[in-house]
């Protein structure tokens, strides 16, 4: 096996975070340690080396809250006719192929992603998606991931080009945003506009078309290129999980 360079894809999941589902974590240190097991085996805490042991500790969060892979089952209950699969029933070879990076950072807040915007930005990097390619759509979005505007600063994808992507293959794609559509507000503003509540959440819910993956808060799109690299994006196992957390990567080979 040769040399590789692996390039972090995953936000930090951090209680000063903006994310709206916070983060809390409950830290066990060294100390604490030794008189939790004192306390376990009827020793003394001085009875450890140092008076210290293990640091252990726990975390709270929702399953959407982090860098995630959404299963199908988040989008509706039924997906090509089928119940939607929960994130332990997603085949993990989904989860591992080469990557392609569409760069959309140019668009502004609440700009919907057309089909026409992933053909051009295809013809633009020369790229013809197949079967089992990774896409990563490209807004910066992740550089907020610290300031209160987070959840609503960032373009997302239109019912229409999650389509396409589908069409060609793709099972798994993300964003480097808080969400896969553009944020809620502009939905919602949309709806009242229009009457038409397929507007709501539009693209999220081409997953009751075609069965599919999108991985959602995504970090440092910016320092890859196009294409030549493989993606490997690994949830946790979790049982009936509307996600699952992740630490994806990027893989390219040195030699």
């Amino acid at each position: 096996m040769g040399k590789h360079k692996i390039v972090d894809l995953a936000v930090m999941t951090d209680p000063a975070s903006c994310e709206p589902e916070k983060v809390e974590f409950e830290r066990i240190y060294h100390e604490d340690g030794a008189r939790q097991a004192a306390g376990f085996f009827g020793l003394d805490q001085s009875d450890f080396p140092d008076g210290m042991l293990w640091a252990n500790g726990s975390v709270k969060l929702g399953e959407h809250t982090g860098t995630h892979l959404d299963a199908p089952i988040h989008y509706a209950p039924i997906s090509e006719g089928k119940p939607s699969r929960t994130i332990d029933q997603i085949p993990l070879e989904w989860c591992f192929g080469d990557g392609v990076v569409l760069d959309f950072h140019d668009k502004p807040t609440g700009y919907a992603i057309t089909e026409l915007d992933i053909i051009a930005e295809l013809k633009r990097i020369d790229y013809k998606l197949k079967p089992g390619d990774i896409v990563l759509i490209r807004t910066d979005a992740d550089q907020y991931l610290y300031d209160e505007r987070y959840f609503s600063i960032h373009a997302g994808m239109s019912a229409e080009a999650t389509r396409f992507l589908c069409q060609n293959g793709i099972r798994v794609m993300g964003i480097d945003a808080w969400g896969w559509d553009i944020p809620f507000s502009f939905l919602v503003e949309k709806y009242k506009e229009t009457g038409d509540n397929s507007v709501l959440w539009e693209a999220h819910l081409v997953g009751k078309e075609f069965e599919y993956c999108h991985i959602e808060k995504l970090a440092n799109l910016k320092l890859l290129p196009a294409t030549g690299f493989k993606v490997a994006v690994f949830p946790v196992k979790l049982k009936g999980g509307t996600a699952g957390w992740c630490r994806p990567v990027a893989i390219f080979e040195t030699e």
